[in-house]
């Protein structure tokens, strides 16, 4: 965690901050660059604090809470990102109106993310510091990791059925939202035809998230967490497509107006919450397969597991700026050019495709979540049996 905080802000910086006069193709092979230092220093970074998490307590609620916890830090630094950014950095001025356009300002946007980033996973790195002592030590020396070993280990884990069900399920769904993530930005842009003074309320969201902890903390008291995966993520699913559907049926009101304003606000934060319920809970069921994985085989295999769900999803998202790619040839989007200038047939069929089309693919993954089966009973048992062998083993 230690090696990854400072190297990923400042790689994620230099993805912004490219040296003058470069060519189309140095400015193509900067950009790849950098990105790939950025998610592999991310890599190395997240993998250990999603890893440790299953460590820091075995009780199947405690976990949740953890996860919450966990999850609001992030919401907090990150909605602090759009605030400053679309408030302050990318203003709209009388030569750039919509401010998230102006090119000037992202040197400074992305040294405002570079700094947030780095003392936020400095922060969590010092202050888990502590708990290191308690943490489950080695009983033997281990080997210095290799690819063959790293294959063999991850083979391991897909062995697991209930692994394996959820790595194809964040597999595909992170597929979706990477290319609907990295098309966000245009949808607000030429569809809804938002400026940096309308985006920088987009921080109010973070209601809807403040309000999601205490409700995942209430509700996996009563449900179990496999139904509350799917009941967030349909939830999630239509706060994003029906807010366009009704703009294709002509019952939202104008771009520009703050009634417009007020519904996405209201919708973005409705969205949010759900987003939250939906994280904290699927951490906290790759923490119980551990579990169950541990009592099958005899290995923990927090990092391998949580190795795997990030590869997911960055592999995946980066498969969506490819699509998203794609999708802005297809629909010929002009580039450089103010919403008010491009076509109203264009904008159709950015928000058909990205509004619509691409977010219901997450009914396959949600479909999937039906063949989860540890509950609260058979995780229960899974830790009775668990504290039962390692009683006998001490």
């Amino acid at each position: 965690m230690l090696l990854g905080s400072v190297p990923l802000g400042v790689c994620f910086y230099f993805v912004f901050v490219p040296p003058p006069g470069l060519s189309h193709l140095e400015l193509f092979w900067w950009l790849v660059s950098f990105m790939i230092l950025t998610r592999i220093f991310l890599s190395i970074y997240f993998v250990p604090w999603a890893a440790i998490a299953a460590e820091l307590s075995d009780d199947y609620h405690e976990r949740t809470s953890i996860m919450a916890y966990r999850f609001a830090m992030g919401w907090f630094i990150g909605l602090l990102f759009p605030v400053i950014t679309f408030g302050v950095v990318m203003a709209n001025t009388p030569e750039h109106p919509v401010g998230q356009l102006n090119p000037a300002a992202y040197p400074t946007m992305a040294f405002i993310g570079a700094i947030l980033m780095t003392l936020g996973a400095l922060a969590t790195t010092f202050l888990t510091w502590g708990q290191i002592p308690y943490l489950r030590q080695h009983s033997v020396r281990q080997s210095i990791p290799s690819v063959a070993q790293t294959i063999k280990e991850f083979r391991r884990g897909l062995e697991n059925d209930q692994f394996r069900l959820f790595f194809i399920i964040v597999l595909v769904a992170s597929a979706i939202s990477g290319t609907t993530q990295n098309m966000s930005i245009y949808m607000a842009t030429f569809f809804w035809q938002l400026g940096s003074d309308d985006l920088r309320w987009f921080g109010l969201i973070g209601v809807g998230a403040i309000v999601a902890f205490p409700v995942v903390a209430l509700l996996q008291r009563w449900i179990d967490k496999k139904y509350i995966l799917m009941m967030s993520a349909t939830m999630s699913l239509l706060a994003g497509v029906v807010v366009v559907g009704l703009r294709f049926l002509g019952i939202m009101p104008e771009n520009g107006s703050d009634l417009l304003l007020t519904i996405l606000i209201i919708d973005g934060a409705f969205f949010a919450a759900m987003e939250v319920i939906r994280g904290v809970i699927s951490a906290s069921l790759i923490a119980d397969i551990l579990d169950q994985h541990e009592l099958n085989t005899g290995y923990r295999q927090e990092a391998m597991f949580n190795a795997a769900v990030v590869f997911c999803v960055k592999a995946t998202s980066g498969l969506g700026i490819l699509f998203g790619g794609l999708i802005l040839s297809l629909i010929n989007l002009p580039v450089q050019s103010p919403p008010s200038e491009v076509p109203q047939d264009t904008i159709n069929h950015l928000g058909l495709l990205v509004g619509l089309c691409l977010p219901m693919f997450h009914i396959f993954p949600i479909m999937m979540v039906r063949h989860y089966k540890i509950t609260r009973q058979v995780h229960a048992d899974i830790r009775q049996a668990l504290d039962e062998r390692r009683r006998t083993s001490a």
